[in-house]
Order: C-alpha cells, then structure tokens, then sequence
C-alpha cells in the first residue's frame, strides 16, 4: 500500500492517476486493516487535488521560497505605510514568465 500510493502523485495523466487510485482504494479497503481503511476514506476528499498533481507538478519547495521572499521584503518594508507600494514590490520580484 506505501509504494502504490506513491504512485498516484507521480501519475503522468489524470486518467492514469485516477486508474492507479481506484486500484489503491480497493486494496486499502480489502486489507482489512482499519488505519488503512479510515486512511483511504479521509483521502478520498481530497482526490481532485491530488489528481491534479499530474497536470501542475508543484512541490512544496517552490512555495516554501516565494513565501521566504515575501517575508523578506516584509521585513525591509518595514515602516512604509503605503501597501499599494509593498505589493508592488511583490510583482516586481516575481515577474513570471516572458512570452
């Protein structure tokens, strides 16, 4: 069950994500084991998150550092009274992709 759920996250389409989480949800029920199946059940709410996954590949990683940025130029702002200046800042230092 560890090794199949890992699987999910790592799906290259939401079709094959949703085939290997059906696969996985059975075996979780059929095991028997009650903190697999309670598991499986709170999961299950959070399917189309997950799932999702395969369209936008987003770790944690990424955002973890655009919320250290923020913090920074929080702390240099530090003072201004003007928000409109402070979230332009913000734009400023994430400009996004060029097309």
């Amino acid at each position: 069950l560890k090794t199949a759920i890992k699987e999910i996250w790592f799906a290259p389409s939401v079709r094959d994500g949703a085939r290997r989480w059906k696969d996985w949800y059975r075996l979780a029920i059929e095991s028997g084991i009650a903190p697999a199946i309670a598991f499986a059940k709170r999961l299950r709410k959070y399917l189309r998150g997950i799932l999702a996954s395969a369209i936008f590949p987003l770790n944690t990683s990424i955002l973890e550092g655009v919320n250290n940025r923020i913090k920074v130029i929080k702390r240099m702002a530090y003072g201004f009274r003007d928000s409109a200046y402070f979230f332009l800042k913000i734009k400023a230092a994430f400009p996004g992709k060029t097309r």
